[in-house]
């Protein structure tokens, strides 16, 4: 576990929301948003790209800032 402080308030150093993070791949239906498809992220087709998006985002307890755990971490 990193330390934490917040880059907006600055001042909170201990009360955090670790939100992990899951992706579901999936193929909607255009007309009425319901999923016509789920994928597996090893089982991808062609015209759809894997997530590469950060595990966990954290929000500060205090100010309420959400962002990427690296805008969290303590220099």
């Amino acid at each position: 576990m990193s330390h934490y402080v917040c880059p907006a308030c600055k001042t909170n150093k201990t009360r955090f929301h670790i939100i992990e993070q899951s992706p579901q791949a999936v193929k909607l239906d255009p007309q009425n948003g319901d999923v016509v498809q789920s994928y597996e992220q090893s089982d991808l087709d062609p015209f759809h790209l894997p997530y590469k998006g950060p595990h966990n985002r954290i929000q500060c307890g205090a100010c309420g800032l959400n962002e990427d755990e690296r805008q969290f971490m303590r220099q």
